[in-house]
């Protein structure tokens, strides 16, 4: 009989690219919650970036993993450090022993399920939008398209963070692998603690990447019509591929009194800066701020798009049209002129994240997916081993 299936603990190696977002504060979280469940832990990722702020979380991470941590060269469009990519981590998969190795986003997923492995092991992927957020009929579109599709054979369990990611996935590459998953993100418990507002804060809060289909010039455009009948103000913590453009537009339009930029902010320290948040993303996935803002009783200004109707669940009504400055001027201008009934509405929805989305719950959806996965291989294993047993004997014979 197989021994794939562990009777105690796993490996578990975790594979992503850049340590960066919210897939990197997922993989953290992940990787506590089973280094606490007694597994053993690994990491590897891009040697970029290499701030002083990503080096701090790395060395948080490592309190966590008893595999270690590894950064390689891994570039983020497909290229020749794929290749090299693959080297390294075929020979880490070599000296850790893993028996899952779970890879995030579209590079995480190609080391994951192309990694070459003398042992059998457990492939898992968790896009968290990665090749979706390309369209379909551009180049690279097609390219990862055809990549997903190609990897799907080597694929023991897939993992989505929203019904949402699902759905699309399954539209764009088809019939999805058995062992397939829907597993909402989670906080810990003490990320429900209210977050307290400073002196003289600003009105709202935009905490994020700084991007355009994040709806940052959206939230501009909205801003400026606001700003033209009363004072308003917006932090923005956060950075981003587009900030050198965000900033030049803040100052075109003359908007320095309303919009102050504070660059990288940590979560709850921001959002004791402003009486709101507000998330007006074009396209999303199923963001971390959303359930942060949440537990945090601070009230929530955000769009329909992706998995945040999801978040939302009962209360999901409130969303806004996505792109839409119009929709998203009055739903702050809402919220000047009703602070109070919104800050009603914020504890029936810190009360749902509550109730829907912790961080255990996220653990042992993965863990049953891991489980799904080794049983699966285990099974063929046996079958294989039984169906070949006949014919050594008759060659012995």
């Amino acid at each position: 009989m197989s021994t794939l299936v562990p009777t105690e603990s796993l490996r578990i190696l975790h594979c992503l690219r850049a340590p960066v977002g919210g897939l990197f504060r997922h993989v953290c979280d992940l990787a506590e919650a089973q280094y606490d469940a007694g597994n053993a832990v690994g990491v590897l990722c891009a040697d970029e970036p290499n701030d002083c702020q990503t080096r701090e979380r790395i060395a948080e991470l490592e309190k966590h993993c008893e595999l270690g941590v590894t950064r390689i060269g891994l570039g983020r469009m497909p290229g020749l450090s794929d290749i090299k990519a693959l080297v390294a981590t075929a020979h880490k998969v070599r000296d850790l022993a893993p028996n899952i190795l779970h890879g995030h986003g579209a590079k995480g997923g190609l080391l994951a399920r192309c990694t070459p492995s003398s042992k059998a092991l457990a492939r898992i992927y968790t896009p968290h939008g990665g090749s979706i957020h390309y369209a379909p009929n551009s180049l690279v579109g097609v390219v990862f398209g055809l990549a997903e599709r190609l990897m799907f054979k080597c694929t023991d369990g897939l993992i989505f963070e929203s019904d949402f990611a699902r759905s699309v996935f399954a539209q764009r590459f088809g019939e999805l692998p058995v062992n397939t998953q829907v597993v909402h993100n989670g906080l810990a418990e003490y990320e429900f603690a209210r977050v307290s507002v400073k002196d003289d804060p600003a009105d709202f809060l935009f905490l994020g990447e700084i991007r355009e289909l994040k709806g940052i010039f959206t939230l501009l455009d909205a801003v400026a019509e606001i700003a033209t009948r009363r004072p308003v103000t917006v932090d923005v913590a956060g950075d981003g591929p587009d900030m050198v453009a965000f900033t030049a537009d803040v100052e075109a339009r003359s908007l320095t009194q309303s919009v102050r930029i504070l660059g990288k902010v940590p979560a709850r320290d921001a959002f004791a800066r402003a009486r709101a948040v507000v998330l007006p993303s074009h396209h999303d996935s199923f963001p971390y701020v959303a359930l942060e803002a949440a537990a945090a009783g601070r009230p929530l200004i955000a769009t329909s798009t992706g998995g945040i109707p999801e978040i939302f669940g009962p209360l999901a009504n409130r969303l806004i049209k996505p792109g839409n400055a119009q929709a998203l001027q009055q739903a702050m201008e809402h919220f000047l002129d009703h602070e109070s009934l919104q800050l009603r509405e914020a504890g029936k929805l810190r009360a749902h994240v509550r109730d829907h989305f912790s961080l255990n719950g996220m653990a042992a959806g993965v863990a049953a997916v891991y489980r799904g996965a080794l049983l699966e291989i285990s099974e063929k294993i046996n079958e294989h081993s039984a169906t070949s047993s006949p014919a050594k004997l008759d060659a012995a014979e």
